[in-house]
């Protein structure tokens, strides 16, 4: 059972619109993380180290964003599965402010310590 104080339907579209803005953001950050082109004709020695820099925290940013959506995705599941709001590790109901905060949280308070 689904925990019983939670608006489902309300939590449903939350994670859906979550995760469809992450695969949003997801697309339109590809070309940052690219390969990077080191053409030492054009461009100096610490643009080069500029355009790395910054390819290796657009791919970071990617994994987090991956990492969000599979969060949600697994939120999604145990809505279906009607077990959404229950504790992984001692089974009492996890407390609605955070849930309604973060949905994808699998431990109450008290675990998560």
């Amino acid at each position: 059972m689904n925990h019983p104080e939670i608006d489902i339907e309300k939590i449903t579209h939350q994670l859906e619109d979550t995760k469809a803005a992450l695969i949003d953001q997801s697309y339109q950050s590809k070309e940052s993380r690219a390969t990077v082109v080191l053409d030492q004709q054009s461009v100096g020695r610490l643009s080069r180290m500029d355009a790395l820099q910054g390819q290796a925290m657009a791919k970071a940013e990617e994994d987090r964003r991956q990492l969000a959506i599979r969060r949600s995705d697994a939120a999604l599941a145990r809505l279906a599965r009607e077990e959404f709001g229950e504790c992984i590790e001692c089974g009492e109901w996890i407390a609605v402010k955070r849930l309604e905060w973060d949905p994808t949280l699998l431990k109450c308070i008290d675990c998560a310590e």
